[in-house]
């Protein structure tokens, strides 16, 4: 039987991502090397909520069937991550906020609405402002949280007296990086994205002229306009870390630690980043000896379906299936979006399998 889906091809990723899954005992060691022995060390986890949360369980899942203790750090109004754990203990900080998450997904659904070319250059502007906006808020409330953290005597003490022997956090919302600094903790990044790009553009040489900015659409071989392409899109990721969440992580380094500090100085210092992306699938490009490339960590040997979901794929003959998601955080699309995909998957000879809790298309095929 065959299975299609709308961003990968499986045959093409199977034997790859399960090599990956099979490295994954290689991966742990890279984790490991800073931990001075291999019985029951202590591991301080400052996790990203949502789809980041989600790969991150999966390092905490295996790090702690080798045996170690894994304490993690979430806030009050984490999506995700549960408050009690088999795999870990929690600590949590009050945030003081409900609604970030509506925010998120609100603003999300009409990017998605953009990109299909719907709106005016006007509202595309809007949106962008809006996203900043998300963005920036996104950012306070976690340097918020952190300044709690440390602020807070009693906890930052139960903290240093677990004596943790490393902090294991992703920067895309970069906190946990200033409290693995602020502790002196040895620091591990599970990382594809830091708080204003990819990840590989803080850490090593990417010259615009062939490493292409992700978002542009191109690739390592750009005529001089494409060139132009990359470093406006370049500038734009500049413009967010100067002015949109830099600011923000400045106030944390000038308070709690030297005036010439900086978050990027502080990522940098990072002993091992663990990428999440396969550097087969990536264009050439210069990297760094502590980048441990680990696409495909995540995968996992398949699990019988449901009875009445592998009748459905069983179904589907010769033509085989496709899996429609867009993530974890939009929920649904606009109605009339909605009801333009349903037509067309109404046509494919192939059965659908569409994650959507917005309103039944009226479109819908049968298939």
């Amino acid at each position: 039987m065959e299975f299609y889906s709308l961003s990968v091809t499986q045959g093409t990723m199977n034997s790859v991502l399960h090599r990956r899954y099979s490295s994954i005992v290689g991966l742990l060691l890279a984790t490991s090397i800073l931990i001075l022995n291999c019985e029951g060390n202590k591991v301080l986890v400052y996790p990203v909520d949502g789809s980041h949360w989600v790969n991150m369980k999966v390092l905490i899942e295996a790090l702690h069937s080798r045996g170690h203790e894994i304490t993690v750090i979430r806030p009050s109004s984490s999506w995700y991550i549960t408050e009690h754990s088999p795999l870990y203990k929690t600590i949590t900080v009050l945030d003081g906020i409900d609604s970030l998450g509506d925010f998120i997904k609100e603003n999300l659904k009409k990017m998605v609405e953009m990109q299909i070319g719907r709106g005016s250059t006007l509202e595309f502007m809007k949106v962008q402002m809006n996203f900043f906006s998300m963005v920036s808020n996104a950012h306070a409330i976690a340097c918020n949280t952190v300044s709690t953290i440390i602020e807070d005597k009693e906890l930052l003490g139960r903290l240093q007296d677990e004596q943790y022997d490393l902090v294991l956090t992703d920067p895309a919302i970069t906190v946990g990086v200033v409290l693995a600094s602020y502790l002196k903790l040895p620091l591990v990044l599970n990382v594809r994205w830091i708080m204003s790009g990819e990840g590989h553009f803080a850490i090593a040489p990417s010259p615009l002229s062939y490493i292409p900015v992700p978002g542009t659409g191109l690739t390592d071989k750009m005529t001089f306009g494409q060139r132009l392409k990359n470093i406006l899109f370049y500038a734009i990721i500049l413009y967010q870390n100067t002015f949109v969440v830099g600011p923000h992580y400045k106030e944390l380094c000038d308070k709690y630690f030297d005036k010439d500090c900086d978050i990027v100085s502080l990522l940098q210092e990072a002993d091992i980043w663990l990428m999440r992306i396969d550097f087969v699938f990536d264009f050439p490009r210069p990297t760094m000896p502590n980048v441990v490339y680990m696409g495909g960590f995540q995968c996992k040997p398949s699990k019988p379906l449901p009875q009445d979901l592998e009748a459905f794929v069983q179904s589907s003959g010769e033509h085989g299936f496709i899996i429609m998601t867009l993530g974890t955080l939009v929920d649904g699309l606009p109605a009339d979006t909605a009801e333009e995909i349903a037509a067309v998957f109404s046509k494919l000879p192939q059965k659908v399998i569409w994650r959507h809790l917005g309103a039944k298309p009226s479109t819908l095929g049968n298939n």
